[in-house]
C-alpha cells in the first residue's frame, strides 16, 4: 500500500487561500493564492508584514484554520482530510507564554502533553529528561515555569515542540521579545536541537538575520500573496548595485525623509527609532556618492555617525514589501 509520507515534499501548499469578511460584509484575503514547497530537511522562512498572511497559513497548516481554497499537505497528508495524521507528523514551537501551564513545573508541563501526546509512561521517563538536558533546563525542571524569565520559557516551547520527535516543526516567531543575548542562544538551539535528524522547518519571524542565518530559503509575503522566493544570498544579489548610507542622527522629521528621497541618485529611505535615537538607511545606485547631498539636507541636526554598509537580507525585504526593487 502507497505511503504518502514517504514520498514528495514535506510541505505542499497549492493555490492556497483564505477569506473571511470584514467590516460592512467586505471580503478579506488574508491569503490570496499562495503556492509554496517545502523539501524535506529544508529550513524555510516565511516573511513579511503584520497582516501579510503568515500567521494564516502557519495555523492551517496546523489544522485549527481550514482553508478556504486550494491545499495544503504535511508529507503528503492533507491537512484538512487527514487532520490527525498531520498533528501527529507535526511540532509546534510557539514564541510567547501561550501553551505552557504558568503554575506547574517544566517537567510537569513536558509529563502532562506527552500524555496528550498519547506518549508510553516508558517512554516519557526517557524522554522528559533527555529534552530538559538538550535545551538546557536540566536542573531548573521542578521550578514553576511561571518564575522562567522569557528565554527559559521559550526553551520549554522547544522541548515540548519535539516532545512526540515530530518529523516537521513550525517555528512561529519563537525568539519574540527575547533579549539579544538569549535570541542568539536561541538560534543556536534551533540550529543543533530542531534540526536534528533531517526534520523540517518553516520559520515565521519578524527578524531578518534570524532568517538570514538559519534558512535554506525564504518566501516573502505582502497581503496574503507571495511576492518573492529564494535563498537570503538570492535575494540579497538583488540588491547588487545600491550602497546604503547609514546615518545617526537627532531630530529627523518625515519633512527631512520627504527631502532626501527627492535628492538624484536615492532609491529609498528608511527610518528607525530605537531608545530616542534614530537612524537613517539611505539606499542609492553605485554610480553617485550621495554622501555629501544627505549631509546637506541634514545640516541642522545632529550627526552623530556616517556608515557605507553592504545590502543586507533585511534591505532587500523592505525593498520588496515597499515596491522598491533594485
Amino acid at each position: 500500500m502507497h505511503d504518502p509520507a514517504m514520498a514528495g515534499p514535506a510541505i505542499a501548499i497549492e493555490a492556497l487561500a483564505r477569506t473571511f469578511r470584514g467590516p460592512q460584509g467586505r471580503v478579506k484575503h488574508a491569503v490570496d493564492g499562495l503556492s509554496l514547497t517545502v523539501e524535506r530537511g529544508e529550513m524555510v522562512g516565511l516573511l513579511g508584514p503584520n497582516g501579510a498572511g503568515k500567521t494564516s497559513t502557519v495555523k492551517i497548516l496546523m489544522t485549527v484554520l481550514l482553508p478556504t481554497a486550494g491545499r495544503a499537505a504535511v508529507l503528503g497528508h492533507d491537512v484538512v482530510r487527514d487532520a490527525q495524521t498531520v498533528r501527529r507528523l507535526t511540532g509546534v514551537i510557539l514564541g510567547g507564554d501561550a501553551g505552557l501551564y504558568a503554575r506547574l513545573s517544566a517537567r510537569d508541563n513536558l509529563l502532562l502533553f506527552a500524555d496528550l501526546y498519547g506518549i508510553p509512561y516508558r517512554e516519557q521517563k526517557r524522554r522528559v529528561p533527555e529534552l530538559l538536558d538538550r535545551v538546557g533546563l536540566l536542573g531548573e525542571e521542578h521550578k514553576r515555569v511561571e518564575t522562567y524569565s522569557r528565554g527559559m520559557k521559550q526553551r520549554l516551547h522547544i522541548a515540548r515542540g519535539l516532545l512526540h520527535d515530530p518529523k516537521v516543526v513550525i517555528l512561529d516567531e519563537p525568539s519574540n521579545g527575547i533579549d539579544p543575548v538569549g535570541a542568539r542562544e536561541l538560534r543556536a538551539l534551533v540550529r543543533e536541537q530542531v534540526r536534528r535528524q533531517d526534520r523540517t522547518v518553516l520559520l515565521t519571524t519578524h527578524y531578518m538575520f534570524e532568517a538570514d542565518e538559519l534558512c535554506d530559503r525564504v518566501a516573502v509575503l505582502r497581503a496574503g500573496r507571495k511576492i518573492a522566493e529564494g535563498t537570503p544570498a538570492a535575494l540579497k544579489k538583488e540588491t547588487d548595485g545600491q550602497v546604503v548610507l547609514n546615518v545617526q542622527v537627532d531630530g529627523v522629521t518625515e519633512e527631512h525623509v520627504a527631502r532626501l528621497r527627492a535628492l538624484p541618485g536615492i532609491r529609498s529611505v528608511n527610518l528607525t527609532e530605537h531608545d530616542s535615537r534614530q537612524s537613517l538607511d539611505v539606499h542609492s545606485g553605485q554610480e553617485r556618492d550621495v554622501t555629501a547631498d544627505v549631509l546637506a539636507e541634514l545640516r541642522e541636526l545632529t550627526v552623530r555617525q556616517v556608515l557605507k554598509r553592504e545590502p543586507t537580507l533585511e534591505d532587500a525585504y523592505v525593498a520588496l514589501i515597499s515596491g522598491d526593487r533594485a
